[in-house]
């Protein structure tokens, strides 16, 4: 991964009440989208296919406990490969 892990925390905890809702935005392949919707358990799903349903716009929104715990949905997210986090 090539992002700075303290600056996200910091900006996520000076821009969000944990716990709370937090909503995840990813593009990836179509044929991919059930490995992006499984990156978390629970979360309202809202899926939208591009014009040539070539890609997904993934939208995941779940009440988050904490900074940690959205980090780490990020880090599993950047093992898929070809995703793109919003």
């Amino acid at each position: 991964m090539s992002w700075d892990e303290q600056a996200f925390r910091e900006k996520l905890e000076n821009n969000h009440n944990f716990p709370g809702e937090y909503t995840f935005k990813f593009i990836i392949k179509s044929e991919h989208e059930n490995k992006v919707t499984s990156l978390l358990e629970g979360a309202e799903v809202k899926i939208k296919p591009s014009s040539g349903n070539k890609y997904s716009g993934v939208t995941l929104s779940r009440r988050m406990q904490s900074s940690r715990e959205v980090i780490e949905v990020y880090r599993k997210a950047y093992k898929l490969k070809g995703i793109i986090s919003l």
